[in-house]
């Protein structure tokens, strides 16, 4: 197969592998860019393999960044771009079923391709757009498969990461598990809690913000993935249901949490311990812990003034979605029409200020924390003018 016209991603990167070329060795595009081109979509990385040894890549470019040279990376810098080139490898045993023990530099494009994960990943693509292809990756391309390189329950013994790599594709190309790389799935699911939470979490934002995340969810279902995610062990149910619901994607890391905490039903203080055992940052939790409170208010009829003010217009729409997801109706227009509609839209537009209220002879304290509260309630619920005689006058009223 040979691809007649490049993207421009792949046009730019030419000169890189002819220059590589020129110099004796061999040099591809591999990887997530070629398998993403032959599929019609868009690309973004553009990386490269070579039989150039990382010193001898070195000696033919000016400027280099050495990202992960022990693993035989290095990073080309061409006309403001970076191009990571890795040098064909081969890899030992994976004690720890997360890296090699040892890696080998090797001349052999074929040795490089027979070490990674899926036959739609172990593409590569000459400069001038043909396609090499050693395992029937195409073939799995056209029948939209995902198939394990060579003994997929080798592959999964080296790397537990690739497991939760096969469900995530599942559900970002819509493409079915084979069954021997399924049942390989299956067979090594526990070794999943090998792997470092942060990795696995990637994976998993990356399935439920898929073109067909059902099918992700389901595959982890079958398989038993889910049993060895942070805290889903008792969420069986849960799960099973979130999958006959999730028809689309979420749009975003804080909606795939946020749809998973309100599934699982989680208070306040679950999400927080929820949230840091998968090693989110604090500032994710806070927002999930707010989506997710008026994601339940949704599913169970309009908001308050005061409660779409508090959650407010970045993570109103996040709440809604999630909320359509469980089965609420779409509000997202009225929603988007009462937030313009609120008074202020955050507390710092609020017309009087504590230095306000102390001129006026509240002394500092919880007093004054308190009234400035039920100043900033009364006006959003439309009670007191924003304004700020009016909101002195009231804080002295009482």
């Amino acid at each position: 197969m040979k691809l007649e016209q490049l993207p421009q991603e792949f046009e730019l990167a030419r000169p890189v592998l002819q220059t590589i070329e020129q110099a004796g060795y061999e040099a591809y595009f591999v990887g997530g860019s070629v398998r993403d081109t032959i599929l019609g979509k868009d690309i973004h990385d553009v990386d490269i393999a070579t039989s150039a040894y990382p010193n001898e890549i070195k000696g033919l470019f000016k400027r280099t960044v050495d990202t992960g040279i022990e693993h035989g990376t290095v990073m080309i810098l061409d006309h403001g771009t970076g191009y990571e080139t890795t040098t064909f490898r081969s890899e030992s045993t994976y004690t720890d079923f997360r890296r090699p023990d040892q890696v080998t530099f090797v001349r052999s494009l074929e040795e490089d391709l027979k070490r990674r994960d899926f036959t739609i990943n172990a593409l590569a693509m000459k400069e001038d757009g043909a396609v090499i292809d050693l395992f029937d990756g195409l073939t799995d391309l056209q029948e939209h498969r995902i198939r394990a390189v060579g003994d997929p329950q080798e592959r999964f013994h080296e790397d537990a990461l690739r497991m939760m790599r096969a469900v995530r594709f599942a559900s970002q190309l819509d493409f079915t598990i084979e069954g021997p790389t399924k049942q390989a799935i299956t067979d090594h699911a526990a070794l999943l809690e090998k792997i470092a939470v942060e990795r696995t979490q990637v994976e998993l934002l990356k399935m439920l913000q898929g073109k067909k995340p059902q099918r992700g969810l389901q595959d982890m279902l079958d398989t038993g993935l889910w049993q060895y995610c942070p805290d889903f062990a008792s969420h069986e149910v849960a799960l099973t249901e979130l999958a006959q619901r999730l028809h689309q994607g979420a749009t975003s890391n804080e909606a795939a949490w946020t749809l998973l905490a309100t599934q699982f039903k989680l208070d306040t203080t679950a999400i927080g311990s929820f949230l840091k055992h998968w090693k989110t940052a604090n500032q994710t939790i806070t927002a999930v812990q707010t989506a997710t409170r008026t994601a339940e208010l949704l599913l169970q009829g309009d908001l308050t003034a005061w409660q779409l003010y508090q959650c407010g217009a970045t993570l109103t729409p996040v709440a809604n979605e999630v909320a359509v997801t469980l089965g609420a109706p779409d509000r997202s227009t009225q929603l988007a029409h009462d937030l313009a509609a609120l008074p202020i839209q955050t507390k710092k537009e609020l017309a009087i200020s504590g230095g306000d209220l102390m001129k006026a002879g509240v002394k500092p304290g919880p007093q004054l924390g308190a009234i400035l509260g039920d100043l900033e309630y009364r006006v959003v619920m439309g009670e007191l003018p924003n304004e700020n005689a009016a909101l002195v006058a009231n804080s002295t009223a009482d």
